[in-house]
């Protein structure tokens, strides 16, 4: 079995982003930049896949910037047999890179394209629904189980009001949720490996693959500031403070 595993190079979730001044994007300059964190869980997925003597190979593929060959490396030191940087400075959105990873999927044939249910820098949560209906393959959002058979997957889902159990024959298209494993740490020889390996970079211009944004960002804004918080001296007090809370609001209740 082969399996694809898209990652993406995002900002770093523990720093704190910034708002362009022209409010149209985020500043990203100087900032520390990572493999996103659903996509990281999809890659250790797809490696413990591999040790179990499921999957043969492992391809980890990125769309964007030369700079993304840096995340790519990351794949590949944490255990990635092979990196494809699909390179282009076009502001790629989800269909776009949907898309990309179309043209890829159908070069490689991977029996499972396994990938983060969101990136953390636009949370579009769309990528893996356009690909697999692109691609005419079953789909499962949300794993935070995955069982695999021969010819099919069982994946336990995440879902409102629970837990979903679905069975999909492959090839097929799997997001992942965060409770479905722990990804590991790449160790100092492997991580010293990566960066002697060869990443293939494919042009995405010579692609023939349709880039046109379909959207436009008017304006990006940070969230607004939370209130103070009020300390009370009793549970009569705290019931009295909720009661004038709600009065005030508009519409205020009694």
């Amino acid at each position: 079995m082969k399996i694809l595993v898209p990652v993406k190079r995002v900002v770093d979730y523990q720093l704190r982003v910034r708002i362009r001044e022209d409010g149209r994007g985020v500043d990203a300059d100087g900032l520390k930049m990572s493999m996103n964190p659903f996509d990281e869980i999809a890659l250790e997925e797809a490696i413990r896949l591999r040790e179990a003597g499921i999957a043969r190979e492992l391809v980890a593929v990125s769309c964007g910037l030369g700079a993304c060959q840096e995340t790519l490396r990351t794949a590949l030191a944490m255990g990635a047999d092979r990196a494809v940087l699909i390179e282009t400075d076009v502001q790629l959105q989800p269909l776009g890179v949907a898309k990309l990873l179309k043209w890829l999927a159908l070069r490689e044939a991977p029996q499972l394209v396994l990938m983060g249910k969101q990136a953390i820098d636009d949370d579009a949560c769309q990528t893996a629904q356009m690909l697999a209906a692109m691609l005419g393959w079953p789909q499962a959002t949300f794993a935070s189980k995955l069982l695999m058979g021969a010819e099919t997957a069982t994946v336990t889902r995440e879902i409102d009001g629970g837990l979903e159990t679905l069975e999909l024959s492959l090839p097929a298209v799997i997001s992942t949720d965060l409770r479905l494993n722990e990804p590991r740490y790449a160790s100092l020889p492997n991580v010293m490996k990566a960066r002697r390996a060869v990443i293939e970079v494919l042009p995405a211009e010579e692609l023939g693959v349709d880039l046109t944004s379909r959207l436009s960002i008017l304006q990006v804004a940070a969230p607004a500031p939370r209130a103070a918080g009020q300390r009370v001296s009793s549970v009569e007090a705290l019931a009295q403070c909720v009661r004038t809370k709600l009065a005030e609001a508009p519409g205020g209740a009694t």
